[in-house]
């Protein structure tokens, strides 16, 4: 008895969730195995899950869901995002100067100076031209 009623919860039809059909939608691509999927695949994969009046849902679960889709832009805003993209570039690489030289200017800092030198003093006795 206990079969039949968690499995009218997990159904479509019976469940408390509050987008069924896309958790168990996400479950079957889950269970799949694939990355990827094309939209006549989803669109099949939901029509089943609306066919069937009890089909197990599964458990919900925390996921990225990545649509891509190809956007025309006319020319106007093909200029405004390449300006866009030319300023992001170049405050990176200004924000990578930046910090390189700041890590060099540091690490001149905290360098150690090289201590001075003494000339050693000659332990040896001169000779003269006596001693020869």
């Amino acid at each position: 008895m206990k079969r039949r009623e968690s499995s009218r919860l997990n159904s479509i039809h019976g469940t408390k969730s509050k987008f069924p059909r896309l958790t168990r939608l996400l479950n079957e691509v889950k269970a799949s195995g694939c990355c990827g999927f094309s939209d006549e695949e989803i669109f099949s994969m939901a029509v089943h899950c609306i066919d069937e009046p009890t089909i197990e849902i599964g458990k919900p679960m925390t996921c990225g869901v990545v649509v891509n889709r190809h956007i025309e832009l006319n020319e106007e805003e093909k200029a405004e995002q390449k300006a866009l993209a030319l300023k992001r570039f170049q405050d990176e690489e200004l924000r990578k100067l930046q910090n390189r030289n700041s890590s060099s200017t540091k690490s001149l800092r905290s360098a150690k100076k090289p201590k001075a030198v003494k000339p050693q003093e000659n332990k040896q006795p001169e000779l003269s031209l006596f001693d020869l």
